[in-house]
């Protein structure tokens, strides 16, 4: 994490900017059927949501990326140490592959 709070977090070869807290978005074009962007919409509008938060929710579990952000959520490794231990993976399996 950087002195002024911002830090990248890397899930699954993606990475999300986040600005004290906050998830860095951009903007984008897609094309979707009408009646599929319909019912997002309204999907939103009654959970009190904007159309984005269903796109990107719908998205995540698509990817499988929320089943990610649950176990993460469980781990109650510091983030140094967990980055201490995942080049220590990667540096064994460097070396494992090189052989």
């Amino acid at each position: 994490m950087a002195s002024d709070g911002a830090r990248v977090e890397v899930v699954d070869g993606s990475s999300s900017f986040h600005q004290n807290g906050v998830v860095a978005r951009a903007k984008t074009t897609v094309y979707l059927d009408e009646d599929l962007l319909r019912a997002a919409k309204v999907q939103a509008a009654r959970t009190g949501r904007r159309d984005y938060e269903v796109f990107e929710e719908a998205l995540r579990q698509y990817l499988g990326l929320d089943v990610l952000e649950q176990v993460w959520s469980r781990v109650d490794v510091p983030e140094e140490k967990a980055a201490e231990l995942a080049y220590k993976e990667l540096r064994a399996a460097r070396k494992a592959r090189r052989r």
